[in-house]
């Protein structure tokens, strides 16, 4: 295969396009993918807990500072959380109160800076207040199948969405990518049923959600099974605990696992990598982009 046949091969300009991102997707996704590179969502979270790096960036100052540092390094998106996700054992539930509370201080500061921002909730009125506050796109760990209302908050405010696959039990018996598919089959029709646009929508594979670290693996290396949908992908590998089962390492020694696992994804077709290091992860997409379009 010469050089020009690997070029015309690669995700982003292979034909046909059908699980690539749409220009018309709303703001502000569309400007983004129109820059026609996958793009990188860097993770702020302002919990006590989260598994990677909870308490870090709790106190408003070190989230503000840290926040300008990965829209420096490159980010496209800021993805502020306030309630631990970790789809493993710890995590401590929050009322949604509590998770405005820890947002007030933050999002308004961090919206200044001028990259947009995505609110990490699984609650339709934190949702609602952060989309009140700066943020321009909502990411759901339910896709829109846990809080009722949270499609309607979605609709209402026109904004893209991004719609997570998970699950209450880890299964090891069941076809995980089956299973994806009939997930994201009835967030769309939630999705459809609240007047969210199709083009409004962003699919999530949810790298260790309800999922063993081998269906992790799986979801990542079939990720083209979802092109069917012709929406755009979200993969977040980063620091996952999947990688540990392939070499032993904490969470924070996890760059090289994570950054394999985000160039395999963007090979595969994702349009947008949620990751903790940012400027790694900008570079690495960058220099495995430059390989494949050398002539």
């Amino acid at each position: 295969m010469s050089m020009a046949q690997r070029k015309d091969t690669h995700p982003w300009n292979a034909q046909p396009k059908s699980a690539q991102p749409k220009s018309v997707a709303p703001a502000p996704l569309g400007a983004l993918f129109a820059l026609g590179r996958p793009l990188v969502m860097g993770i702020l979270n302002v919990t006590p807990d989260s598994f990677s790096d909870g308490g870090d960036f709790r106190a408003p100052e070190a989230a503000l500072a840290h926040a300008r540092r990965m829209a420096a390094e490159g980010a496209d998106i800021l993805d502020i959380g306030a309630e631990s996700s970790r789809p493993y054992v710890g995590a401590v539930a929050v009322t949604a109160e509590e998770e405005q509370a820890r947002l007030e201080p933050v999002l308004p500061m961090v919206a200044e800076l001028g990259v947009p921002i995505s609110i990490d909730t699984m609650k339709a009125a934190v949702a609602a207040w952060a989309l009140d506050h700066g943020a321009t796109i909502a990411n759901d760990v339910w896709g829109l199948q846990r809080d009722p209302d949270m499609a309607r908050v979605v609709a209402e405010r026109g904004v893209p969405v991004i719609v997570m696959h998970n699950r209450d039990d880890v299964d090891p018996r069941i076809d995980i990518i089956a299973d994806m598919l009939d997930f994201f089959a009835r967030s769309l029709d939630i999705a459809g049923h609240a007047g969210i646009a199709r083009e409004a929508i962003v699919l999530d594979p949810g790298i260790g959600f309800g999922k063993t670290p081998q269906q992790s693996m799986i979801a990542l290396r079939r990720l083209d099974a979802l092109a069917g949908f012709g929406l755009p992908i979200l993969v977040g590998a980063s620091r996952k605990r999947f990688i540990n089962t392939v070499i032993e390492s904490e969470p924070k020694q996890r760059l090289a696992g994570s950054l394999a696992a985000h160039l395999i994804a963007a090979d595969n077709g994702a349009a947008i990598i949620r990751a903790h290091d940012v400027a790694d992860t900008v570079q690495a997409l960058r220099v495995n982009a430059a390989i494949r379009e050398a002539t």
